[in-house]
């Protein structure tokens, strides 16, 4: 795949999607809190826009491996690091950090230096540095019931909190108060009170840190997790979930935004509790304008239709077009013919998984909208299989991806605020062995041999920067790398660790220059 070509489609597309918004000019308020106005996020009244990292595991870290990890953030030109800002428990554990125990429907907030005590320590850390935290208060996945969490091949268990959802959350909170389902999280007035308390008491520790970016409601929320779902559990379930937390957490802390954290669902034919308005206009000019129509399910579908056509005709002129299924990654897709045959716009756009980023982002308290990339879990469109070629199906990916941030920054030019990518991530053959999905405690096992899944480190950061770009063109405000990890500490590895690769962190450093330089 040539980026070049990438680039040209992107270009086209750009030019010919764009839409002018009517600008006015207008005073700014200077304040070292991160706000935004329309579309941009603005600082001590200028405009913020960044290249930022995920390290959730922070607090985890001793002062001096913390500090030597955001020096090292910061000389890259990282300005935003997103962590966990909790940590639950179901007991006491005998070592290591927690910040609450949630047991037999009570709970119980650790304020000590194996608590609270060790966040304090990384904003502390932080500011030092001039970085921002963007602060996550629950995630949607704790599959860790059995604690046997294990690497492939490896008999040995890994260290409490060494993935990202061995952290407790939602499903923790559900299990101790005694409910069933995943979703109960979202209707069950003492669990909702219960996580409300444990917001309250962290958003009032911090409602006066400018270097707090944001308050993240959860990562991922949705109405499926490891605990089923109760069938009940729509889009509006999950959508008033978030006008909730999101007016109790402003009622709290009115100085910082709040986002929902959301991996970037959408429904486009849900019925909305917010529904869209005509955006207000931009408060000052930009170079970058986004497209500010919605998304329909017809431009969905008719888009989808000329990338396959075009990547068809690219294969018939390589010689490379597939008759069968194609092996990706050690994972068989469905043959052409079957995908052809259905037009559905598939369920990152149907609803099923009970997310309506549109909805969501529309809510009044929620300042802006995110989303995430991991292909390796996810599937953002109908599979392509015209190739059979292990470089065409890297192409496919690639070119989803920038299909997939097209398609969210639209949905953000719609609403009429920023937008952020949370985290994305390819899995390379190097980290192929520690790679466990975010509903997982174990590798998967997807081939006999590991070398044979993932990408090579060069496809990783020529997708990466591709990636980068397409974000940065399309006007997305935050750009945000998952996960970051350095070789002088001992950082966790769930597959997606910079640590085994160097050109990702050159790929974020060129792209925080560039930022830089237009900003």
């Amino acid at each position: 795949m040539k980026v070049s070509r990438i680039w040209a489609a992107l270009l086209g597309a750009i030019a010919a999607h764009a839409a002018i918004v009517p600008t006015t000019t207008t005073k700014r308020t200077s304040s070292p809190f991160v706000s935004s106005e329309g579309s941009e996020f603005v600082v001590n009244g200028t405009n913020f826009k960044y290249i930022g990292t995920n390290a959730y595991w922070l607090p985890t870290l001793q002062d001096d491996e913390i500090s030597t990890t955001l020096a090292k953030m910061a000389a890259t030109g990282i300005k935003v690091v997103r962590l966990w800002a909790f940590n639950d428990v179901d007991a006491v554990p005998s070592n290591g950090t927690y910040f609450q125990v949630i047991q037999d429907g009570k709970t119980s907030i650790n304020e000590g230096p194996n608590g609270l005590q060790r966040l304090d320590k990384v904003i502390e850390l932080a500011e030092q540095q001039g970085l921002y935290v963007l602060l996550s208060l629950t995630n949607n996945f704790f599959p860790n019931v059995a604690k046997t969490s294990t690497k492939r091949g490896e008999s040995q268990s890994l260290p409490r909190n060494y993935l990202s959802n061995d952290y407790g959350g939602m499903d923790l909170y559900v299990r101790e108060f005694g409910a069933k389902h995943h979703d109960d999280f979202f209707t069950e007035e003492k669990i909702i009170s219960a996580f409300q308390n444990y917001t309250s008491h962290i958003v009032s520790r911090y409602a006066d840190k400018p270097s707090v970016f944001s308050w993240e409601i959860a990562n991922g929320p949705s109405c499926n997790s490891t605990l089923p779902s109760s069938g009940s559990c729509q889009t509006t379930t999950v959508t008033k979930w978030h006008a909730t937390m999101a007016s109790h957490i402003k009622s709290v802390d009115p100085n910082h935004l709040v986002s929902a954290g959301t991996s970037g669902g959408q429904c486009l034919q849900c019925t909305k509790l917010f529904p869209l308005s005509a955006p207000s206009p931009q408060p000052s000019p930009s170079v970058k304008r986004r497209n500010v129509k919605q998304l329909t399910k017809k431009q969905l579908l008719k888009d989808r239709s000329e990338a396959r056509r075009n990547n068809r005709k690219r294969a018939i002129e390589e010689g490379t077009l597939a008759k069968d299924g194609v092996q990706i990654r050690g994972r068989w897709v469905s043959t052409a013919a079957k995908r052809q045959s259905s037009p559905e716009v598939g369920q990152q756009f149907d609803g099923s998984t009970g997310v309506d980023s549109q909805d969501i982002m529309n809510i009044p308290d929620v300042g802006f909208g995110s989303f995430q990339l991991f292909p390796d879990q996810n599937n953002y469109a109908a599979d392509d299989t015209t190739s059979t070629s292990s470089s065409d199906s890297f192409a496919n990916t690639v070119n989803t991806g920038v299909d997939w941030i097209n398609n969210q920054a639209q949905l953000g030019g719609a609403v009429g605020k920023p937008t952020i990518i949370t985290g994305f991530g390819l899995v390379t053959q190097g980290n192929a062995p520690n790679f466990v999905p975010f509903n997982s405690s174990s590798s998967t096992d997807a081939s006999s041999n590991a070398s044979s899944d993932g990408v090579s480190n060069d496809q990783q950061d020529s997708a990466y920067t591709t990636w980068v770009n397409t974000g940065v063109a399309q006007g997305v405000n935050g750009i945000m790398q998952y996960q970051w990890g350095q070789s002088n500490v001992q950082t966790p590895n769930d597959g997606y660790s910079s640590s085994s690769n160097d050109g990702v962190q050159t790929v974020l450093q060129n792209a925080a220059q560039g930022i830089a330089a237009d900003n």
